[in-house]
């Protein structure tokens, strides 16, 4: 099977480090556990937006255009590697942020001004729409604008993972090491999606469990489902029945999106003080928290090799402050 995979443009660091966590998994007394480092895929301290933004931002020049629009939460990691993709290549960049502008500019949102994105927020309005009206005005001052939607979730961003997984099986045979589950943060769907598509590409056998950070499973695996399905199209993948490959886990969803609380709490500061790494408080810290929680009941043996892949995203930790330290 050799997918008719889009022209790219090469900025991400890869092939990002595969690490193994002795010490947490000594600690928890559970599995063999790995970590995949795409908090190491560079573009303003990474994260695993890049591999998605290597096919976006080659789209957007391919159609001539001048300008990327995107959006996110205030301390959206995607809207920060795209205004640091954006100043790589030297393009214009609009951000349009969720709800009002917050008293103190920290993490994502600082890096945002500093990579010279012009922010927008929302308020109480769709954020689409605001989107749309920014297009419009860029066209009026003579730009082509391109939008990128929220989390780079569209075929051309699920690609860079299709890829990711080959470099995965690529490492994995190399080090002779078989993987028996892959843990990853799951949101807008994107990097699942195109995780699933991949493990049948490169042939990669074992199971990948998304953790969902603000969806109900059986919504999110719909909407997994419907971009790995729309990706395989995309790449002249012959249809597949990916739906049954997709397996969500939406036991962790706490206080809400971006709501720090125990599980999450722990989990940054358990893989802090026993590895050196830093998760971020929204997304891999809340999808840690749910493989140490499942490692503790069971859900996985001592026999058992899994992978978590690491998305990104410690520079919005600062934001958090309060949350994370007493």
């Amino acid at each position: 099977m050799t997918p008719k995979y889009p022209e790219k443009i090469s900025f991400a660091h890869l092939p990002t480090p595969l690490e193994e966590m002795q010490r947490l998994g000594k600690h928890l007394g559970g599995p063999r556990l790995f970590i995949k480092r795409d908090d190491q895929t560079g573009l303003a301290t990474g994260g695993n937006k890049t591999r998605k933004l290597e096919y976006l931002v080659a789209d957007a020049l391919a159609h001539g255009c001048d300008h990327l629009i995107t959006t996110g939460g205030v301390q959206s990691n995607h809207c920060r590697q795209t205004a640091a993709a954006a100043a790589h290549m030297g393009l214009g960049c609009s951000l349009v942020l969720s709800g009002n502008a917050p008293e103190t500019i920290t993490g994502n949102l600082l890096l945002n001004k500093l990579l010279g994105a012009h922010v927008y927020w929302a308020g109480d309005r769709p954020r689409p729409l605001v989107m749309a009206e920014l297009a419009e005005e860029q066209r009026i001052l003579g730009h082509k604008p391109y939008i990128i939607p929220l989390g780079g979730s569209n075929v051309m961003g699920a690609t860079g993972y299709v890829c990711a997984m080959n470099e995965l099986v690529a490492q994995l045979q190399e080090q002779r090491l078989n993987i028996d589950f892959i843990i990853v943060a799951s949101s807008s769907g994107g990097t699942q999606a195109g995780m699933v598509l991949g493990s049948v590409v490169s042939g990669f056998n074992g199971q990948i469990l998304g953790i969902s950070i603000d969806h109900e499973a059986g919504n999110l695996k719909t909407q997994v489902a419907a971009l790995a399905t729309a990706t395989a199209a995309h790449l002249n993948i012959p249809q597949l029945a990916l739906a049954d490959r997709i397996e969500v886990n939406d036991d962790y969803l706490g206080g809400g999106y971006a709501i720090v609380g125990e599980t999450e709490r722990e989990a940054i500061q358990l893989v802090a003080q026993l590895e050196g790494i830093l998760l971020d408080p929204v997304y891999t810290g809340r999808a840690m928290g749910g493989l140490i929680d499942l490692i503790r009941w069971g859900a996985f043996t001592r026999g058992q090799t899994v992978l978590f892949w690491h998305t990104g995203g410690n520079a919005a930790l600062p934001a958090f402050a309060d949350s994370l330290v007493s």
